[in-house]
Order: C-alpha cells, then sequence, then structure tokens
C-alpha cells in the first residue's frame, strides 16, 4: 500500500470525503489504473450524496393519479390508505393539510404529497413551498437531494457510464457493488444500475441477496412496483434485513395494501423484537387507517425503547391535544423542548396546549417565540392559532386581523377563510361571509366546514336546492358529522311535505 492511498483511506475512515477524493484523483492522475484508487475515489463520491431514499420517498403526480393500481375502486374500510372509511375519533375531526392528510406529530415521508384521486385535483395543487408540491415522479426527489453531484467536473465526469463496459464490471466483486452504489446514489441514473445488478447476479446465479435488492430498488424507482414486490420478498428469503424489509412495506403502501403492509411488519417484529423502525411503520399505518388507539399503542411501545425518538412524542402530544388533554400534550411537547427542538411548530403548539391549560402567563411568550421562528412556509399557521386565542377571549377584531394575516402569508389557507366567513356572519356581512366559504370549500374540497357553513346560510335565506347541495358534501367529508346530519334531516322532512 502507497502512502498516498494509505493517507486517502485515513481521511476517507475519518469521513473526510472531499479531501479523500481528491486524494485518490491525485492517485490516478500518476497511475490511471490502480484499481484500488479508483474504488475507494467511486465510494468517497457516492458517501458525499448519500441520502436514506427509504424515508426520502414521495410520490408525484405521475404516481399518484397516472399509475392507479387499486383493486377496488370502493375500497371496504380499514382496507385502503386513499379512503380509510373508519370512525374517527377525538376532539370533533382532527384538522387536514393542504394535501388532504390528517395533521399528524411530524413531516413525515409523504406527508408533503399529492394524495389527490384525480388529475384535475393534483393540477390545482399549488407547488408552492408552503403547500403540498407534486412532484412529475418518484425519480425527480433523488435527482434534487443529489444536486451537488451534477455540477460541472474538471477535466469531465468521474465515469462515463454510456461507454462503461457493464459486464466486465459486473463480473468483478471486488468493483460491482461500489460500482452500483455510484451509479444509483451519484449519478441517479436506475436504469444503468439495473443494468448492472442484473449482470452482477447473472454472475452470482442469483445466490447473493444483495443484488436482488438492488434491482428491487432501481425497480421501485422505474415505477415497476410488482416486479421491486417480487425481488424484495425473494431476498428476505435468503436474507433477512432490515433495510429490505422496510422497502417491502414502502412497496404495499404504495400499492395502497396497508393490510398486507401490517402482516410485513408483525412477520419482521418476530426476527428484530421491538425493532423501532418496524413499530414507527405500524403507527403510521394504524394512523393513515384512522385506527388512533393502535396507533397510540404502537407510538408508545416506540418511546418506551427510545425515549429520544421525536415522532413518536410529537404524535402523541397531537393525540392527547384533539382528545381533550391538553396537560398531558404540554408534558410530551415540553420534552421535546428539554431534547434542544426550537423551532416555530413546536412553540406554536406549546402556545395553544397553555392556552387550553389555563396557563395564560406563559401562552404570549410561546407565540411571539413561535413568530420570530417562524418562516413563510409556517407563519400562516402562527397567526390561525392566534386568531383561536383572540376569538376565546372575545377580541374579534384582533381575530379578524389575525386570520387575514394567516391568509397573507398563505393564500390558500383553506381554516383561515373558513373562519372569516363565520366572523363576517357575526358581523352580518352575509355576502363576505358566503364568498370565504367558497373559496375555503375551493381550496379543500376534503373538508367539512366550509360546505356546511354554506349549507347552513343557505338553509337560513331559503335556498334549500344549494343547501342540500352543500350539506352533501359536508356529509361526504365527514359522514359523522352530528348538525350535518340534523340539517339534511330537516331538508328531506321539508322536501317530503312539498
Amino acid at each position: 500500500m502507497s502512502r498516498e492511498f494509505a493517507q486517502a483511506l485515513l481521511l476517507f475512515r475519518k469521513r473526510k470525503f472531499e479531501e479523500s477524493t481528491a486524494a485518490c484523483t491525485e492517485i490516478l492522475r500518476k497511475t490511471p489504473l490502480d484499481k484500488a484508487a479508483w474504488v475507494l475515489k467511486m465510494r468517497a463520491l457516492t458517501l458525499q450524496v448519500y441520502v436514506d431514499d427509504i424515508e426520502a420517498e414521495e410520490e408525484g403526480i405521475a404516481d399518484t393519479v397516472l399509475d392507479n393500481p387499486a383493486v377496488a375502486k370502493v375500497p371496504r374500510p380499514g382496507t385502503s390508505l386513499r379512503n380509510p372509511g373508519t370512525a374517527i375519533s377525538g376532539q370533533a375531526f382532527r384538522p387536514r393539510t393542504q394535501s388532504g392528510r390528517p395533521v399528524t406529530g411530524v413531516i413525515r415521508p409523504g406527508t408533503q404529497s399529492e394524495s389527490a384521486q384525480n388529475l384535475e385535483q393534483a393540477l390545482k395543487t399549488p407547488r408552492t413551498g408552503m403547500t403540498a408540491k407534486p412532484i412529475t415522479a418518484s425519480s425527480g426527489l433523488n435527482v434534487r437531494l443529489g444536486t451537488a453531484s451534477m455540477l460541472s467536473e474538471p477535466g469531465g465526469p468521474f465515469i462515463q457510464l454510456s461507454r462503461l463496459n457493464i459486464a466486465k464490471y459486473a463480473s468483478d466483486v471486488t468493483v460491482a457493488k461500489p460500482l452500483f452504489e455510484y451509479i444509483y446514489y451519484h449519478e441517479h441514473d436506475p436504469s444503468i444500475a439495473l443494468d448492472v445488478a442484473v449482470q452482477a447476479n447473472k454472475f452470482s446465479e442469483s445466490k447473493d441477496w444483495f443484488w436482488k435488492v438492488a434491482m428491487g430498488k432501481c425497480y421501485y424507482i422505474l415505477g415497476l412496483t410488482r416486479d421491486a414486490e417480487q425481488q424484495f420478498r425473494t431476498a428476505l428469503k435468503e436474507h433477512k434485513h432490515i433495510d429490505t424489509l422496510l422497502r417491502l412495506i414502502r412497496v404495499y403502501i404504495r400499492l395502497d395494501q396497508p393490510l398486507a403492509a401490517l402482516d410485513i411488519c408483525k412477520g419482521g417484529l418476530e426476527f428484530f423484537p421491538n425493532d423501532v423502525s418496524i413499530l414507527t411503520e405500524m403507527a403510521r399505518l394504524y394512523e393513515g387507517l384512522n385506527n388512533t388507539a393502535l396507533s397510540m399503542k404502537y407510538y408508545k411501545i416506540v418511546v418506551r425503547e427510545n425515549a429520544c425518538d421525536t415522532e413518536a412524542i410529537a404524535s402523541i402530544g397531537m393525540y392527547h391535544f384533539y382528545n381533550d388533554q391538553p396537560e398531558l400534550a404540554l408534558r410530551f411537547y415540553r420534552r421535546l423542548l428539554q431534547m434542544g427542538v426550537h423551532n416555530a411548530e413546536l412553540f406554536n403548539n406549546l402556545g395553544i396546549c397553555c392556552f387550553y391549560s389555563q396557563q395564560f402567563d406563559h401562552t404570549i411568550s410561546c407565540f411571539e417565540r413561535a413568530i420570530n421562528l417562524a418562516t413563510e412556509e409556517n407563519i400562516a399557521d402562527v397567526w390561525y392559532n392566534i386568531s383561536h386565542v383572540a376569538i376565546s377571549i372575545g377580541d374579534l377584531e384582533m381575530a379578524d386581523e389575525s386570520l387575514r394575516l394567516s391568509i397573507d402569508a398563505d393564500n390558500r389557507h383553506a381554516l383561515a377563510y373558513n373562519n372569516l366567513g363565520v366572523l363576517e356572519i357575526k358581523k352580518g356581512h352575509v355576502t363576505a361571509a358566503r364568498s370565504y366559504f367558497h373559496a375555503a370549500a375551493n381550496i379543500a374540497s376534503y373538508s367539512y366546514e366550509p360546505h356546511f357553513n354554506t349549507a347552513h346560510l343557505a338553509y337560513e335565506a331559503g335556498d334549500l336546492q344549494t343547501s342540500y347541495s352543500a350539506v352533501k358534501r359536508s356529509l361526504k367529508a365527514y359522514p359523522d358529522h352530528r348538525d350535518s346530519n340534523e340539517l339534511l334531516s330537516k331538508l328531506k322532512r321539508y322536501f317530503a311535505y312539498i
């Protein structure tokens, strides 16, 4: 081993990847056929841009709308993440994000992606930083996360993929795996990476589980979900690995088969007892199915296994708040504060929990900190929560101003439009209220509040047909809403009398 290579290897082990790459480049300049330096440089370049592609997965318009693998158009309740259809517990109805998903403790994979069921809704989803952002394909995120690898390199790219002899390098066991990861993570070319994996798997006579997982990763990112499922299942039969297990779970989530994903999770717990990542996936799946009781059960197990798990702590706090237990929620949010989490969302939640816990001396200071830490993406939610405090203390002018500031920060904040409409009704401005409700309903068609308010206004004005149409949309969004059901009963009695 030469001195220069030993120094490059030492830098690599110290995770100084850029310096290690420069050292390898110097070695290759002197001896271009140095295989060890070539492989080390590939590894260093790969780790510079490596991302956890399991947690970074998003679905775009092409994945959610144009490719629909669902077997049943109207799935049974509790068998679909897109249409859970199960009973909703908690404080009335948990609010949803602008992509239509229920508000959760933290932003998780998929929570900011488009969940529309048709192309029209998908194209209406705004493409700004403060809302759900529909990307065009799943591979788009990987290119974005590896932007550093796309910068121009002096002297051209390290490896010319178009001139690469794939069969030669795939048969070399010392080069094949680093080369695959370099092409997959650094160059972001899953088609060529798939060629390398197929050739290497053929050379190993299908005895190496690594290449089955590699082919599954490429199939998944290329949209061939069923082929990815087959490869991951074959790899799990040969070798039980947590990474393969989580990727198979992601496949079934993409296919909208949560029950199959839960079966994989339960089977994985037999080999990896109380593994935090598997328990977290189970909690997410149950939460997506609106089964909050089981979701909290697994989140609490996660906290017992890992007392610093931010997602579990935040989700448990959110659950207690929406079940009329703000004091308990406050304990969990304070735990996050003790762990060193300082952001606008946390202080926003602390402020609203302090207010409902009647700790008024801390409420204002928490909201002040939230405003100081807020960015363009979350300032609208801070002002929206401040408006709730103002309404509760009877200061309607401050509430009106806070809601207008919320809309000014995010002109697609449906809840702010809805509450502004309610304030306009209190002022006697029915026409303005109707326009606010209409705007809220157009932005968030999944929300029942603006539809019910529109139905109630139309009923008071004597426009029974409009009231009937609006209350039907309200019940479609929230079938158990008592006021909507009562209004629908009144309308049916009136129509029957006519």
